[in-house]
C-alpha cells in the first residue's frame, strides 16, 4: 500500500472515530517497514491539517473535529516511540505554541521530530505568559525558541515577546523559529515581528534549523501603521498652516 492510500485510509478511520482500526493500519505500516519519520511527515501531520481544514470549511462538525485530532493525538504519541534516534548533540528546544489541540498537536510533533535529531526538548504548550516563558528561557539557554500555530490575535504577544528577548540581550544566539498559524498566511509577517526564521510545518522547520545553524540579526522594521500614521499626521499639520496663512493673506 502506497503512503497515499494510507493517508486517505487513515483519515477515513479518523473522521469515523475508528481508533482501533487507525491504530491497526498504523501498526501495520510500521511492520511493512515504512519509518516512523515519514509516517509523522507524510500522514499524522497532514491529518491534522485536513482535519483543521475540514472543520473550517464547515465539512465537518466540531464533535467530529475533537474526535479525529484526539485519535490522531493519540497515534503520534504511540508513532514517536517508533523514531530512530541520533546520538545527544548537546542542543536545546524550547517549544511554546498557540491555543487549541491542533497547535498541541503540531508542538507536539515538532518536538518529537527534533528530539530524534538529538536536541533535548522542553514542551511547554500554550497559554504560558511572556513573563514565565522569559524566565524558562534564562534557565534553559536554548539554542531554538519554536513558537508554533500562532493565530492572529496572538501576533501581539509572541512581538512582544520577541522584543522583550532582543531588548535583554541575554538571548543573543538562540534563535527564534515560527512555524505554521498565520505565519503561513501573511508573507513577510515572520520579518515585521523579527523572528530569525520561519518554516511552515515541521519538517520544514528541523531542516530550516539544521540549514541556519548561526543566527543573523534582522533589522528593526517599523510595525504597521506607524509610518502611516506619522505621514498622516504631517499631512494634517501641513494643511492647518495653509489654512492659517490663507487667512492672514485674506486679511
Amino acid at each position: 500500500m502506497q503512503i497515499a492510500e494510507v493517508f486517505a485510509q487513515y483519515m477515513e478511520h479518523l473522521l469515523a472515530g475508528k481508533r482501533c482500526e487507525a491504530r491497526e493500519l498504523i501498526t501495520a505500516t510500521l511492520d511493512r517497514g515504512v519509518c516512523a519519520r515519514k509516517l509523522i511527515k507524510s500522514v499524522i501531520w497532514p491529518a491534522m491539517v485536513q482535519i483543521e481544514r475540514l472543520y473550517t470549511e464547515g465539512k465537518v462538525n466540531r464533535l467530529l473535529e475533537h474526535m479525529a485530532t484526539r485519535i490522531n493525538r493519540m497515534i503520534a504519541d504511540q508513532v514517536q516511540a517508533h523514531l530512530a534516534r541520533s546520538q545527544k548533540n548537546g542542543m536545546r528546544l524550547l517549544v511554546a505554541c498557540g491555543d487549541g489541540e491542533k497547535e498541541e498537536l503540531g508542538a507536539q510533533m515538532i518536538g518529537d521530530l527534533f528530539e530524534a535529531e538529538g536536541w533535548g526538548v522542553w514542551l511547554v504548550g500554550a497559554g504560558v505568559p511572556n513573563d514565565e516563558t522569559l524566565e524558562l528561557l534564562g534557565k534553559l539557554r536554548p539554542d531554538v525558541l519554536c513558537l508554533y500555530g500562532t493565530q492572529p490575535s496572538g501576533v501581539p504577544s509572541v512581538r512582544k515577546l520577541i522584543d522583550k528577548i532582543r531588548e535583554i540581550g541575554a538571548h543573543e544566539q538562540m534563535q527564534v523559529l515560527v512555524v505554521g498559524g498565520v505565519f503561513n498566511r501573511a508573507a513577510g509577517l515572520d520579518e515585521e515581528i523579527r523572528a530569525d526564521l520561519s518554516a511552515p510545518d515541521a519538517a520544514e522547520a528541523l531542516k530550516t534549523v539544521l540549514e541556519h545553524p548561526v543566527r543573523i540579526p534582522r533589522p528593526d522594521l517599523p510595525q504597521p501603521g506607524r509610518r502611516r500614521k506619522r505621514k498622516t499626521t504631517i499631512r494634517k499639520r501641513t494643511t492647518k498652516k495653509r489654512k492659517r496663512r490663507a487667512v492672514a493673506a485674506a486679511s
